[in-house]
């Protein structure tokens, strides 16, 4: 196997937008937290001889450090305080943190430590084990390969969209965890900046920064998860998780994402109060057009029109599938889509890893994400599981007899 001695990441800013704003949070809230990350890769793959490579650059990703031009950019958008930017200057990956081995054939990686410090390593690390395995399975592969596909993608979008009003049609690019590569993704955006015109940002801080673009990203499952052992009460840990948010952003990155324990779970901790001050839901699992179904639905008991909030898709898109949504809900309520693995990995004969990393324990107790996707589900603790489902009223699961 060939031994890559550069590193993949060059930038500290490679990591999707909402890494640092969970980030802010946490510095601010709950410095003393600390939690347990674990990979999955839910295809499967046996992807363990791929460790010793994915150490090499682990052990590279310590030497990345805020600029002094990135630190200007981020001082200059209103998400950040300067306290947090401070310390971010002085922050650096800690591959203590982080265990990867070979266990027959699987690849097992676990990230321990305090949280304001773990938080960052899931995008990247994500993206490195992407790129090292692409690079070895099919090292023939170019940018411009991606992007002659991308292409052929926005022609077919064009041809299928000629019937309809695309003004309120918005795409975002969240495309980093899983990309082919950092030049392909870094291409495949470009492109689209250049191309199409309904992009309006990228979840992809050192892309927004380079390309001038709107970064975009909220919060994800681990700001929901944690706070299941933060919060005293576990049936009241959403609610926590929503008011800690708005306490930290109470007018801006209001987008709540409402898979990690089901939408029903979700909508009814979403009261009126919440409603109304948060901008917008993201969908990332169950079927899109139910669930965005519920939540016009529930705006609307609520007295809110839903044409002054957003609904963000997420989940497993591609160009094609935020057509269909779009005829479906365009006229009804603002839309989003954040279209990852289908744009940043999109290319003939390669195929993208399902890999995920998330949040097993907080402060030394299970967490879990009750996904509206049964496979989406991960919790090593089947007993914390069923008193999840308890607390927020959901069906408990039968044990095997």
């Amino acid at each position: 196997m060939t031994s890559y001695a550069s590193p993949i990441l060059t930038s500290l800013l490679d990591t999707d937008a909402y890494k640092l704003h969970m980030q802010q949070a946490v510095y601010h809230r709950y410095r003393n937290i600390s939690v347990v990350a674990e990979f999955r890769c839910r295809g499967d793959e046996l992807l363990g001889e791929y460790a010793s490579e994915i150490r090499q650059q682990i052990q590279m990703m310590s030497q990345l450090a805020l600029t002094d031009d990135e630190f200007t950019y981020l001082s200059g958008l209103p998400f950040f305080t300067q306290d947090y930017l401070n310390w971010l200057k002085i922050f650096r990956y800690n591959p203590e943190h982080v265990m990867v081995s070979d266990r027959n054939g699987h690849l097992h990686v676990r990230i321990e430590g305090p949280w304001r410090e773990v938080i960052m390593w899931e995008v990247p690390l994500l993206a490195v084990i992407s790129e090292v395995v692409h690079r070895q399975r099919s090292p023939h592969v170019t940018a411009q390969m991606a992007v002659d596909q991308l292409r052929k993608n926005l022609a077919s979008f064009k041809q299928q969209a000629a019937d309809i009003d695309l003004r309120a049609f918005r795409l975002m690019d969240f495309g980093t965890r899983r990309r082919f590569s950092g030049d392909v993704q870094e291409a495949i955006v470009s492109t689209l900046k250049n191309e199409f015109p309904y992009l309006v940002g990228t979840s992809n801080y050192d892309l927004a920064h380079k390309l001038q673009l709107t970064p975009v990203g909220t919060q994800a499952h681990e700001w929901f998860q944690a706070h299941q052992q933060i919060s005293p009460v576990l049936a009241n840990s959403q609610r926590a998780a929503l008011q800690a948010w708005l306490d930290e952003y109470p007018d801006q990155l209001g987008v709540a994402l409402t898979d990690c324990i089901t939408m029903d779970a979700f909508l009814r901790d979403f009261g009126s109060k919440f409603a109304h001050a948060y901008q917008g839901l993201r969908h990332d699992s169950g079927d899109p057009f139910e669930w965005g179904e519920k939540a016009i639905a529930h705006y609307q008991s609520l007295d809110i029109d839903p044409m002054t909030k957003t609904l963000v898709f997420s989940d497993n898109l591609d160009l094609d599938k935020a057509l269909h949504l779009y005829r479906h809900f365009h006229q009804r309520v603002n839309l989003i889509f954040g279209i990852g693995t289908r744009l940043t990995c999109n290319i003939p004969d390669v195929k993208p890893l399902n890999i995920v990393i998330k949040l097993v324990q907080c402060n030394g107790k299970p967490v879990a994400k009750l996904s509206d996707s049964p496979g989406k589900t991960m919790c090593q603790d089947k007993a914390f599981v069923q008193a999840l489902r308890k607390a927020f009223d959901l069906p408990l699961v039968k044990k095997a007899s």
